[in-house]
């Protein structure tokens, strides 16, 4: 189909496991959206962890998707003039971000231990990471470091600021910074880049119009917009998907073989029964 428009959407799977439910519900909808708005479709390859990482499940997702019958007109399998599109490859834009933010004192180094931050969170957070205490929020030598690694590096969120968005399918959205999340990592002090620098960082440089993904990563959101702004540039549009849930009510996840698409497929599923 020839793209009458600048709509850019995204697929961006991680390879560390193979791809369920939720997943092909989530990309499928991402790639309709595309179709609707003659736009054009890119497909990331999230492989940013190398711990986790499986090239394997690199091939297992490509496979998958295109059995579902989506197509992309960017990615790593094709190219595309906004690459690379794994992430693996895509440290030194990372880096470029660090030092920006470094340079505006928009983050600081940290070394608190995860015992240290299990012990001063006063209470359960459903979210992946907890509010942070603010130990090292005061540290001011961020600029002795030249490079990254061997710290964590955490963003200075504004204590008590609203941050709110249009969901283009859930409505108005609106999370409060030292509530809903606190100073959140953007670099891991295993050298890694954190998930919420790498994903504004690409959907940035990939020109990304909207973002489709699931409502658990609703308060993801709230996180990147705040480096958004940091960092001066323009945010895409998000429309959030309803998340998938197994038959006693919790969310799907990788761990959940049984409904993964590739297991599926063996068991003589059909795509339109999967898509269905």
């Amino acid at each position: 189909m020839a793209v009458t428009n600048s709509y850019r959407g995204r697929l961006a799977p991680s390879p560390t496991g193979l791809l369920h439910l939720g997943h092909a519900r989530t990309f499928w909808i991402a790639a309709q959206r595309a179709i609707q708005h003659s736009g054009t479709l890119i497909l990331r390859n999230e492989d940013l962890d190398p711990q986790r990482s499986k090239a394997e499940f690199v091939q297992a997702m490509l496979e998958d998707l295109r059995w579902l019958g989506i197509r992309w007109q960017e990615g790593p399998d094709c190219g595309g003039p906004h690459g690379p599109y794994s992430q693996s490859e895509r440290r030194d834009r990372y880096l470029a971000a660090w030092r920006s933010l470094r340079d505006r004192g928009s983050i600081y180094p940290c070394t608190c231990s995860r015992k240290d931050l299990a012990q001063a969170a006063s209470a359960p957070n459903e979210d992946d990471e907890p509010v942070y205490p603010g130990k090292c929020r005061s540290r001011t030598d961020a600029a002795r470091f030249a490079e990254p690694a061997g710290v964590n590096w955490r963003f200075r969120a504004p204590e008590g600021g609203p941050v709110g968005f249009p969901d283009l399918h859930l409505g108005p959205q609106e999370f409060m910074a030292g509530r809903d999340f606190g100073d959140f990592v953007v670099w891991r002090r295993d050298d890694v880049p954190a998930y919420q620098l790498a994903v504004v960082v690409d959907d940035s440089a990939m020109r990304i119009t909207e973002v489709v993904r699931g409502a658990d990563l609703l308060k993801s959101t709230a996180r990147q917009l705040l480096l958004y702004r940091a960092l001066g540039w323009k945010p895409p549009a998000f429309y959030h998907c309803d998340v998938v849930l197994d038959e006693s009510g919790v969310r799907l996840a990788k761990r959940h073989d049984a409904l993964s698409i590739r297991r599926m497929r063996e068991a003589g599923r059909t795509e339109g029964e999967v898509r269905g």
